[in-house]
């Protein structure tokens, strides 16, 4: 995947539990806005305008994840591939793929 993705890497505590929370849209997305019937989406760049990374660095930061955010067809399809996602978990918001997800790590 020859594609380029915006990643930031919030770290929050939650419940006195430290959070590593990724999350990652698609480059073109990024202060873009959705919705349909149901959700309304804003890929706003606060949260997802990190820096401008590879696919490789993203399978890495979302393997140390403990919570993602994902947007986007292709950083999605590339958590189903890397089986980080499972594709009946996904949803489309407007034009786009969206999922989340949560690891329990010990």
């Amino acid at each position: 995947m020859a594609g380029k993705f915006y990643l930031k890497v919030h770290e929050v505590m939650y419940n006195g539990v430290k959070e590593y929370l990724v999350a990652v849209c698609d480059e073109w997305l990024l202060g873009k806005q959705f919705e349909d019937n149901k959700f309304r989406l804003s890929v706003n760049p606060r949260f997802y305008g990190g820096e401008l990374v590879d696919a490789e660095r993203v399978v890495k930061e979302l393997k140390k994840a403990t919570i993602a955010n994902l947007v986007g067809d292709e950083v999605v399809k590339l958590a189903i591939r890397e089986r980080l996602v499972n594709e009946e978990n996904v949803i489309r918001v407007g034009k786009v793929l969206h999922a989340q997800f949560i690891a329990f790590k010990e």
